[in-house]
């Protein structure tokens, strides 16, 4: 049973040199060598016969796990970077990083983007968190929403929207003059974006008065609890949504939504190391 499971996962990481495959862009089958989809048209359709293994990574990522795995792993890095600086308030405060700790791996808002040229904080804000209960909601949320996006929009998507989301919410803080953001509730927040206009576009009402109720009360939380930064997550609903415009949830994912997710992923890593080494 073993062998037979691992002949199967070596058989899907070797090129395919012959036979049929999966078009990268509309789903239908095509020869592995053809140059161009007489369905669609997209050229290179087989990505040099290394669509089979492309599919298999896309479907089989918990991009869940990934985030709350990545952001307990920065939690405890910027808790180690400045041990001395750990602050124990109270609420979100408790058991928080200090200031220079989140600085240095990559918190966003006015001072580290217009004061300091730390433009790609933009991508790496939304990974980090100021406290044990800042982390411990959040990373609740992600694992009751990236799942259900997934499912809609397919797990590529779901990292491009996580991204855009991160990116737009965190900008509008920014320009909205908050010193040092941080949190992964932007980019939740476009979560809601996307299910909400999944709702709209699927037929879906349920879904997208859901979504949207919750993203409302959870804004209206927002402004009765001091230190949360709504501007980043009606940045993040917008971005959320605009994504989601571009991604019909209709029409199913391709390769090419599987590279630009892998493009976003590598931004964001990047985004982090960038901010360590140029502290």
């Amino acid at each position: 049973m073993n062998s037979r499971k691992e002949q199967r996962e070596v058989q899907m990481f070797k090129r395919q040199t012959r036979g049929s495959t999966v078009c990268r862009s509309c789903g239908k089958l095509v020869g592995v060598n053809d140059n161009k989809c007489y369905n669609c048209g997209a050229s290179n359709p087989g990505l040099w016969g290394y669509s089979k293994l492309i599919r298999g990574i896309s479907y089989g990522m918990d991009f869940a796990k990934v985030v709350i795995v990545s952001c307990g792993v920065l939690y405890v890095l910027t808790l180690l970077s400045d041990i001395s600086g750990i602050r124990m308030g109270g609420g979100l405060s408790l058991l928080a990083p200090s200031v220079e700790g989140l600085f240095t791996f990559g918190a966003s808002g006015y001072v580290p983007v217009f004061s300091y040229g730390r433009w790609w904080t933009l991508l790496s804000a939304g990974w980090l968190h100021g406290g044990l209960l800042h982390i411990a909601f959040n990373m609740l949320w992600v694992r009751q929403l990236a799942p259900v996006t997934g499912q809609i929009y397919g797990v590529s998507r779901l990292v491009i929207i996580y991204t855009v989301s991160s990116a737009s919410g965190f900008l509008l803080s920014s320009l909205a003059g908050v010193p040092l953001t941080i949190g992964a509730s932007a980019p939740l927040f476009g979560l809601f974006g996307a299910l909400v206009w999944a709702g709209r576009k699927t037929g879906s009402s349920a879904l997208g008065r859901q979504a949207m109720m919750y993203a409302v009360i959870l804004f209206a939380f927002g402004l009765f609890m001091p230190g949360i930064d709504n501007f980043a997550h009606f940045g993040g609903f917008a971005g959320g949504l605009g994504a989601s415009y571009l991604l019909n949830p209709l029409k199913r994912e391709g390769q090419r939504d599987f590279l630009l997710a892998l493009f976003c992923l590598a931004a964001t890593l990047a985004s982090v190391l960038l901010s360590i080494v140029t502290v």
